[in-house]
């Protein structure tokens, strides 16, 4: 009966190492390559415009006069343009994050 062939631990090891450097290139790929592309920006109404400069400049404001705590708040939104531009409003402040 012919003799099995062992490897000694060194082999394993270095056999080890390859595998789990390939598993790790190739997860790498795969989510390098999964990346979403970028969506277009969508046309925003004048009347939204106009609400988004008008916040910009009070976020502007409170930086300017930054008391530290790092919080923003509104408690009112002008009639009429709050429920049209809300998706516009996130979709513009999402990209500050």
């Amino acid at each position: 009966m012919p003799k099995p062939i062992w490897m000694n631990r060194r082999s394993w090891v270095a056999a080890w190492v390859v595998l789990c450097a390939a598993g790790l290139a190739a997860a790498a790929g795969l989510n390098a390559s999964s990346t979403p592309d970028p969506q277009p920006e969508k046309p925003v109404s004048a009347e939204c415009a106009e609400l988004i400069a008008d916040v910009e400049a009070q976020v502007a404001e409170a930086r300017k006069e930054d008391e530290g705590d790092g919080v923003l708040a509104f408690s009112r939104v002008r009639g009429g343009t709050g429920d049209d531009c809300r998706d516009a409003l996130r979709d513009h402040f999402r990209g500050d994050r």
